[in-house]
């Protein structure tokens, strides 16, 4: 099981950009993706295989309305960018839960190998 405190990370309006006609990962996108990377490189974090079960658990850092689907795509892309596991394809279960605010924003993770 890998368990993890991630920041805050930035919604989807904020994560993608029109460069040059195409849709690219936004520069707050791959600064969020980097941070991921050290924290997981820091914490010694092995690639899981096998099919995975990912529990998340979000605390805004604020009161403002947000769809937590918004928050989904830089989480899965940082923690697969970051070594976690080779494919998000390979979540077959997945729980996303706000919870209180906190100041600053965080996100907790839970990652655990399924049969």
């Amino acid at each position: 099981m890998i368990e993890l405190e991630l920041p805050f990370p930035p919604s989807v309006n904020h994560y993608w950009r029109l460069w040059r006609g195409r849709m690219v990962i936004s520069e707050e996108g791959r600064a969020y993706q980097k941070t991921v990377a050290a924290l997981l490189k820091a914490k010694g974090v092995q690639p899981m295989t096998g099919k995975l079960a990912v529990a998340i658990e979000v605390f805004p850092p604020d009161l403002r309305r947000r769809d937590l689907d918004n928050l989904l795509k830089a989480i899965g892309d940082a923690l697969q960018r970051g070594g976690a596991f080779p494919d998000d394809s390979q979540i077959v279960w997945l729980l996303i839960e706000k919870a209180q605010v906190v100041d600053g924003g965080k996100v907790t993770v839970r990652i655990t190998e399924r049969p």
